[in-house]
């Protein structure tokens, strides 16, 4: 990918932590603030529909128990995933990747899915996010970008939607993260911010690949990383950092 079309900045979950993570309120209070580019996370539920949630568990951000990939979308649609950040988002619903791929087409907004797999559904994930999101970017003219922790999801994606950009998400350093990334088909690492050092930054950069950074919410290590010369970062604060910066 030699053209890279992605902002520098871009809003954690929708807003950080200004609106209850990954549901459609927070994508509209990021973009209040400016973000033209979110990351959110996908996963499925039982009867395949893909859904915007972080945890394999519902209990921290919605009204519901057990995890979210065992319950069919029917009683996931049902649960209050506002009320547990403020009493003004109580009702929010949990977000379908559907309705956020189209709120951010109809904006011309930039989306980098985390494909977040329920565990042991690391294939059936990947597959079935990317080839929606194949689906519903099909006419645009920026694609979104996947990502994810998980090779085997990556694997997937890749095979269902080859063209669509992947990036290899990294929490800890280990020997082959390099070439893990180009055996995937990667164009993009996205990393623990504080991983990123010249060394790391320069072979990325020799291998062609892009620079990311998660989740620099503190105004010393956005200064780090742009002075290490680094493409993208993934922030909560979209109420600190501006995204024409």
């Amino acid at each position: 990918m030699t053209h890279w079309p992605y902002p520098r900045w871009i809003a954690h979950r929708g807003a950080g932590k200004l609106a209850p993570e990954n549901t459609l309120a927070a994508f509209r209070v990021g973009a209040s603030h400016g973000y033209r580019m979110f990351e959110c996370d996908v996963k499925l539920s039982a009867d395949d529909v893909p859904f915007l949630m972080h945890d394999a568990t519902l209990q921290r951000t919605t009204s519901g128990h057990g995890i979210g990939g065992d319950k069919a979308w029917a009683e996931l649609s049902m649960l209050d995933a506002g009320g547990w950040h403020s009493r003004g988002f109580a009702g929010e619903p949990l977000a379908t990747f559907e309705s956020i791929a189209r709120y951010c087409l109809h904006n011309r907004y930039m989306l980098n899915i985390e494909i977040k797999p329920t565990p042991g559904a690391a294939e059936r994930t990947g597959k079935a996010v990317a080839r929606r999101a194949a689906e519903l970017w099909q006419q645009a003219d920026v694609p979104p970008l996947l990502t994810s922790f998980e090779p085997d999801a990556l694997a997937a994606a890749r095979d269902a939607a080859p063209d669509l950009p992947r990036g290899l998400l990294l929490d800890t350093p280990h020997p082959d993260w390099l070439a893990t990334a180009q055996r995937l088909g990667c164009v993009a690492i996205v990393c623990n911010h504080a991983l990123w050092d010249p060394d790391t930054v320069a072979g990325a950069q020799a291998a062609g690949m892009r620079t990311l950074s998660y989740t620099v919410n503190d105004e010393w290590a956005a200064q780090r990383l742009l002075a290490l010369g680094t493409d993208g970062i993934i922030t909560d604060r979209v109420d600190l950092f501006s995204p024409l910066a």
